[in-house]
């Protein structure tokens, strides 16, 4: 092996990351998310094709309001997490979690950890339904929607 190419797998960049799905989703098994985070789309194309991105930690919510949301950052921080990701069921669901903002809050203050809001990018089906019931039209969802309201022919994909 050279030493170019130890040096560039000594400095590879690798981030270790939480996922929390919204608690009416507890029996999912992660596919899309773990897909999306394979293929660095939806809210995983903020991690660069480069770098390692592990995940330490995948658990529900605990069920409104979300008493999971109290321990489980803890127990992600501790295997290394610096950032939890709200699965796009947080998102998607009807009607969409109304914690979002109190979680991610709660999140960064307790554990100074970073918050993403979405995993997989959003199913074309969700957003039409959405759409019809005008759920995401304020303002405040422009944010929360940002990284996982992606091109049509990628939600169709995730369908």
């Amino acid at each position: 092996m050279s030493e170019k190419l130890n040096l560039n797998i000594i400095m590879k960049k690798k981030t270790k990351i939480g996922i929390i799905i919204c608690d009416r989703y507890s029996t999912c098994a992660g596919g899309k998310c773990f897909r999306a985070l394979q293929n660095r789309e939806g809210a995983f194309n903020i991690y660069k094709d480069d770098e390692d991105v592990e995940l330490v930690g995948y658990t529900s919510c605990g069920g409104c309001p979300g008493g999971n949301i109290e321990y489980a950052p803890e127990e992600m921080k501790k295997n290394g997490a610096e950032v939890v990701h709200f699965a796009t069921g947080f998102v998607v669901g009807y009607p969409p979690c109304p914690y979002i903002e109190h979680f991610k809050e709660f999140i960064k203050e307790k554990y100074g950890m970073k918050v993403v809001v979405g995993t997989h990018p959003i199913p074309e089906k969700y957003r039409i339904t959405h759409t019809k019931l005008k759920t995401w039209e304020a303002s405040e969802w422009d944010d929360l929607l940002k990284y996982v309201m992606c091109d049509e022919k990628t939600r169709l994909a995730y369908n």
